[in-house]
């Protein structure tokens, strides 16, 4: 009897730790711990495709879009969707170039206009997190970083020497004009003898005296930003966008991104043709003065001189990736600290401006918007993680506008197909 006894409990220990095991094996399956993506080598322009995206349950997202295009006559557009650090949805709609029956794919890239200032402040931050500036440093002055003697022996105004790196991001600079897409004004009002170059706008803006203290107000400027990357190359001792590939967008997974050029033909092998709307303006003179009358999108304004404000070009996907890289999520590892990504998003009101983003409300999430002729930009995160970028080849009469009914689009989208976006990665 002691010898049944013995085997029955010996039996039921044994029941007990393999149901126990079981249990333990089933639990762990069934909550995986997320494991980070590492910075990736992958050229996703050259991956992902409109097939991978072809799903039937999103037929009627698609729909959507390619009514939005007709409504706004938009000759093509892209979509890239994540979430969480995923992408899962990527598609290109209409014509990436109409005349030679190219269609629109996720990998084309397209100018991106004033996102541009998103990757120009994370370049910022970069810089930050290796102890090369701080936001705070000031700009101007004997002990600020454009100490040059261009600086220097134009300006007059001694409220300059306030100007601080965070007023420039935050548009509150209090500068007295915007001029870089007035190039032609520019030349005459200067008497050149050449196309304003960015030394030109330096020292027509900078002789004025400022608009306001510096930090008291706000008033978007692309001037801003163009000193922004000029900060940039002196902080880093490297070209501006030798320093933006190598040090920020190549290390979030971005290898095709470029300062666009202004003309047709200076368009690289997987950029697409850009239009502008019908009627007055679309044709304009060239920038450069020559009298020779061009459409606006080529020729109109002298793209590459707006560096880090607006010169930017790239496709959604390999945005959404960079976005990935500055959220404080730890699916993709951020390429900036803690610190600099709560700077980035950090919220005051609806009048100030975040650093890079338009605005980072936190019951809204963060947006960054951006026109340019030939195109226009939207980039929103929401607060549940999703993030919805579109970029189109055609600008429309709405100029900055536009990004309201693009949002408008985003959020019919979202009550009608977040739910049944495909559970994946296409940046694996």
């Amino acid at each position: 009897m002691k010898i049944k006894r013995l085997i029955y409990v010996v039996s039921a220990a044994v029941t007990v730790l393999l149901i126990a095991a079981a249990f333990s094996f089933v639990k762990e399956r069934s909550v995986p711990k997320a494991k980070p993506i590492p910075h990736s080598n992958i050229r996703l322009n050259l991956t992902v495709k409109n097939a991978d995206s072809d799903i039937p349950e999103l037929e009627g997202l698609d729909k959507k879009v390619r009514y939005y295009m007709r409504k706004w006559q938009f000759k093509g557009a892209s979509l890239a969707i994540t979430r969480n650090d995923s992408l899962v949805y990527a598609k290109g709609y209409g014509w990436a170039d109409e005349e030679k029956q190219i269609p629109m794919e996720p990998g084309h890239i397209l100018r991106m206009a004033s996102v541009s200032k998103l990757l120009t402040a994370t370049g910022i931050m970069v810089l930050q997190d290796k102890g090369m500036l701080n936001i705070k440093d000031t700009v101007f002055g004997p002990s600020g970083i454009l100490n040059d003697t261009l600086f220097t022996t134009v300006i007059k105004d001694r409220n300059y020497s306030r100007i601080t790196v965070e007023h420039l991001l935050r548009h509150q600079g209090g500068f007295h004009r915007d001029p870089l897409f007035s190039s032609r004004d520019v030349k005459h009002q200067m008497q050149l003898d050449h196309a304003p170059e960015k030394e030109d706008f330096y020292r027509l803006v900078l002789s004025r005296r400022l608009r306001f203290q510096p930090g008291t107000w706000q008033d978007y400027s692309n001037f801003g930003y163009l000193l922004l990357s000029e900060i940039i190359e002196k902080v880093s001792g490297m070209p501006y966008e030798k320093f933006m590939r190598e040090q920020v967008l190549i290390p979030a997974g971005c290898h095709d991104m470029h300062i666009a050029g202004s003309y047709y033909s200076d368009r690289r092998d997987n950029e697409v043709r850009y239009y502008t709307h019908e009627g007055d303006g679309k044709f304009i003179e060239e920038y450069n003065d020559s009298g020779v009358m061009v459409e606006r999108c080529y020729g109109g304004n002298n793209i590459p001189l707006l560096s880090g404000a607006g010169a930017w070009c790239g496709s959604p996907i390999e945005i959404a990736r960079l976005v990935a890289s500055i959220d404080g999520e730890p699916t993709v590892p951020d390429i900036i600290s803690e610190e600099s990504f709560r700077q980035m998003i950090e919220y005051f009101d609806n009048e100030t401006f975040s650093l890079g983003w338009n605005d980072t409300h936190p019951d809204k999430g963060w947006s960054r918007s951006g026109t340019l002729s030939g195109t226009c930009a939207l980039v929103r995160h929401f607060p549940d993680g999703e993030c919805w970028i579109l970029i189109t080849n055609t600008s429309t009469w709405k100029g900055p506008g536009q990004a309201r009914y693009t949002n408008d689009l985003f959020r019919q989208c979202r009550e009608l197909y977040s739910d049944i976006l495909p559970a994946r990665n296409l940046f694996e």
